[in-house]
């Protein structure tokens, strides 16, 4: 298998957690590619028409493409185990994708500063994406504490990459303030050898 991947993307970082906490690192060849909505750059078009990472490309069959995809695919090929069967299997499908409901607000933000000419910056609508983190994160303090304390899972990994992604592209917007449990349950789970290994160069 072949996973086309950026060492800053986040989306990534969740496969590569996965791949790290079940050691399978080696499963999977690692070939770095990168882009923008505006510039497919060296993103692998002929196994994604949509222009994303991460794309795996596998040996039997069609390529696939979105995190979550990718991540059910080697749970499941591999034997990973990070996905738990229902009932527990929906809340953790629906904590992952509160995670990447996060991450795709937080990356629309750098891409308004990153990619938008300065004059055609729209202010309201960077705030408006801040929001739908500040629910989330208001959402995983008041009801998804318990599951987070859990049996290690998808939905664990995705949130801790998507609060990782926070430190790195928006700290200071402060996501601690407010989501003291979160931020308590955070600082021991990035703990973790492999949320370590597979921190974004800074």
């Amino acid at each position: 298998m072949r996973l086309y991947y950026s060492p800053t993307s986040p989306y990534v970082r969740k496969i590569m957690v996965l791949l790290s906490e079940s050691g399978n690192l080696d499963a999977v060849e690692r070939v770095v590619a990168s882009g923008t909505p505006v510039d497919p750059g060296t993103t692998p078009l002929a196994h994604n028409p949509l222009g994303k990472i991460p794309v795996l490309e596998r040996p039997d069959g069609a390529s696939l493409y979105d995190s979550r995809v990718i991540t059910r695919y080697l749970d499941a090929t591999l034997g990973a185990g990070f996905y738990p069967e229902a009932p527990r299997l929906w809340e953790t499908l629906t904590l992952e994708a509160t995670a990447d409901g996060i991450l795709d607000a937080a990356i629309l933000m750098v891409y308004e500063w990153r990619v938008r000419p300065e004059e055609k910056r729209y202010e309201p609508w960077v705030e408006g994406q801040w929001s739908k983190v500040t629910r989330a994160l208001d959402a995983l303090e008041s009801r998804w504490m318990s599951h987070l304390h859990g049996p290690l899972d998808m939905g664990q990994i995705s949130v801790a990459c998507a609060l990782g992604y926070l430190d790195f592209r928006h700290s200071a917007r402060n996501w601690r303030e407010g989501h003291a449990s979160l931020a308590a349950w955070y600082g021991t789970f990035s703990e973790r050898e492999n949320l370590k290994t597979t921190m974004p160069p800074t």
